[in-house]
This record gives C-alpha cells, sequence and structure tokens, in this order.
C-alpha cells in the first residue's frame, strides 16, 4: 500500500491530541499537522478535517466540568467551537489555503434530503480547493433527549470517530486517516498489559479482532471500539483506514513518506451508496425479529422480508424509517427502510401477505421491507 498515490484524503483528531498534558491547547502540534496537511494539499490532494476539541476548549475556558450536563456541554461547544475555527483558518491560511466550518447533527445524515445535499456541499468545497473543518454540532444536537423514552433508538454517530467516517463514505475518500493518541490497535489494552502486541494490519475486522477495543479515553467520547467502528464504515465502503498516534512527531509527513505506524484496515466488498446509508448513516428507532427461516432468505437469497417471517416489532417507527433486523438470538445482522410503521407490522407479523389488506385496512407491499431496501451489516 502507497498511501502517497491515494488523492480524496479525510484527517480526523482527537480531542487529546490537540490538547497538552495541562488540557491546554496545544498549538505547535496543531500547527504541524496543519503545515503537513497544507504540503499535501499543495500536491493536489483533496483533503477533510474532522476535528474534535470544541467542548474541551470551552470547558477549560469557562472553567467547568463538561459532563456536568447537556446544557454545560452544549454551552461548552458554543465557545469553544469559534476558537477552534480560529485556529484552523489561521493556521492554513499562512499556507493561502481557504478553508470552511461545516457543523452537522445526526439529522444530516438520517434525512435522505440533507445527506445528499451535504455531499453535493462538500463535493462543491473540494472543487474549489477548500478545506472543510467538520466537527459535531454539539450546541444543538439533542437526539439523547429526543428519543429518551424509545428503548432500542441509536444515533447515526455521537463521536466523531464515527463522523468521520460517515463523511468519508459518503465522499467515496480514499483514505480516512484517524488521529489519537494511541499507537494504534494492540491485542489487549496497553495501559494495562505492558506485554500487548500492536496490530498492524488489518484484512476483516472479525469478532476477534472487535473484541481488543478499550472503552472511552479520558477527556474524549471515543475509544477504541468507535475508531473500529469507524473503521468497518470506511472499509465497507471501499476505502482505507489508518489509526495512529497523533502525539508522535511529525506522523502525517512520516506516515506519507511510507513509514510502517500504527494500524491499517484495508477495504473489503463495498456497499452501494444507498446500503451505505441504510447501514450506516440513519438512526435507528425501531427493531424487527425474524425467524431463522426469514435471515437465511434474506442473506443467502436476496429476498425481501415478508411479513410470515416476523416474530416480534420493538420500538415505534413509521413507514420509511430505518430499522434494525435481528434474529432469533437478538443479534443484529441487516438493517432496511420500513414499507409499513411498528404499529401495522405488529398486526401483520407471522401471517401471509395475502393477509394484509384484511388485518390493517390497506396495503402498500407484499413485503414489510424489500430486497433493494435492505443493508447486511
Amino acid at each position: 500500500m502507497n498511501i502517497s498515490e491515494y488523492k480524496r484524503i479525510v484527517f480526523k483528531f482527537g480531542t487529546n491530541v490537540l490538547r497538552n498534558d495541562d488540557k491546554e491547547i496545544s498549538l505547535s502540534r496543531i500547527y504541524s499537522f496543519i503545515e503537513a496537511i497544507s504540503k499535501l494539499h499543495k500536491l493536489g490532494k483533496e483533503i477533510i478535517v474532522v476535528t474534535s476539541g470544541a467542548v474541551g476548549l470551552g470547558a477549560k475556558k469557562l472553567n467547568v466540568d463538561s459532563s456536568e450536563s447537556l446544557a454545560i456541554k452544549q454551552s461548552c461547544a458554543a465557545v469553544g467551537q469559534s476558537q477552534l475555527m480560529s485556529i484552523y483558518e489561521d493556521g492554513f491560511g499562512k499556507y493561502s489555503i481557504n478553508t470552511a466550518q461545516v457543523l452537522l447533527t445526526e439529522d444530516d445524515f438520517t434525512n435522505r434530503v440533507k445527506y445528499l445535499s451535504l455531499s453535493n456541499v462538500l463535493n462543491t468545497l473540494l472543487e474549489l480547493r477548500v478545506i472543510p473543518i467538520i466537527n459535531q454540532n454539539d450546541t444543538v444536537s439533542t437526539s439523547e433527549l429526543e428519543y429518551s423514552d424509545n428503548p432500542v433508538y441509536s444515533v447515526s454517530f455521537s463521536d466523531n470517530d464515527k463522523l468521520s467516517a460517515l463523511v468519508a463514505s459518503k465522499l467515496d475518500a480514499d483514505l480516512l486517516i484517524i488521529l489519537s493518541d494511541i499507537d494504534g490497535l494492540y491485542n489487549s489494552n496497553p495501559k494495562d498489559n505492558p506485554n500487548a502486541q500492536l496490530i498492524s494490519e488489518v484484512d476483516d475486522l472479525n469478532d476477534e479482532i472487535l473484541s481488543y477495543a478499550s472503552s472511552a479515553s479520558k477527556g474524549g467520547r471515543g475509544g477504541m471500539i468507535t475508531k473500529l467502528q469507524a473503521a468497518k464504515v470506511v472499509t465497507h465502503s471501499g476505502g482505507t483506514v489508518i489509526i495512529a498516534n497523533g502525539k508522535s512527531p511529525q506522523i502525517i509527513s512520516r506516515l506519507f513518506d511510507g513509514e510502517k505506524l500504527g494500524t491499517t484496515f484495508y477495504p473489503v466488498e463495498q456497499l452501494s451508496q444507498k446500503r451505505r446509508w441504510i447501514a450506516y448513516a440513519t438512526n435507528i428507532t425501531g427493531q424487527i425479529v425474524v425467524n431463522d427461516g426469514a435471515k437465511k432468505a434474506i442473506i443467502e437469497k436476496n429476498k425481501s422480508l415478508l411479513p410470515i417471517g416476523i416474530i416480534q416489532v420493538n420500538g415505534v417507527f413509521d413507514c420509511g424509517d430505518i430499522v434494525s433486523i435481528l434474529d432469533e438470538n437478538n443479534i443484529e445482522f441487516a438493517r432496511g427502510i420500513a414499507n409499513y410503521s411498528s404499529d401495522d407490522s405488529m398486526k401483520i407479523a407471522g401471517q401471509h401477505s395475502d393477509n394484509i389488506y384484511e388485518l390493517i385496512g390497506h396495503k402498500n407491499y407484499d413485503a414489510v421491507i424489500t430486497k433493494d431496501n435492505i443493508a447486511l451489516i
């Protein structure tokens, strides 16, 4: 692999690599990133930056604990975001490179129209040789509260690791580089086990690899598990992912000079754009549990999900929402666009398609989820 040949590259900077040991902003490190990225930009690379740090910067400036409440976190983000953006704008400006601030929420991905619009905007910025500086819009993101009474609700992203992956996937990026405060993926937590071994390459993000992940690092919301989830999204979209230590001197230049650093995740079978959106970019408000026969038909024969294969319906969803498809062991294996609401799905569960109209008074489709709207995960 020669990453110097890649053209469209997403960089994700974690909170801890943007701060020093005193939790102050590390300007020297940030400017070293900017210098290295500017050199790549001058070579014709298309660069997108996904950055954390706004909440941490705001918390430091306000002298508060950002985990105290959602309102405090939002306030810290509001204060810190302008400071964070001014650093990037000033730094890239010294190299005559224009930047654009892009703040995103889950709805920008879950809403299909917004999702497509976002792609157009980002692609246009890249064509204009602008570097988009992307962050989660923590100031207005309230999805944690909106569905607090729905036990099966899950968001498309809740941290910048997953956000960077969704951006890379949507833009068909060749490479996502996640810079954190750890050298890469180890076979156990190196902070607890001095004999832990760094895994330099991953061809298959299987259950064994996922089991190596540890919990979030202090100061950030991610951790290795969210980075592996991000790697899964990108590799299934045809891209490569590198997780490396952003605190290592000249890390970006060394990577593009061919030095083997961190952990590299290689692409696997690529999903279509629509199936990527279904599988990874949407919030989930419901679940449909199916029997083994339905699971086999979906996975092995690319069949639609018929009512007769449904065992149970969980959560509340409308026609057109994305739902999780679970097997009899409650393990998610696919996601899809529902043709019927949760109420209607419960009424027709286990029944033949011929009985749909009789049971609910209308019939849009024979299938609860049609095969073209199912994405295996």
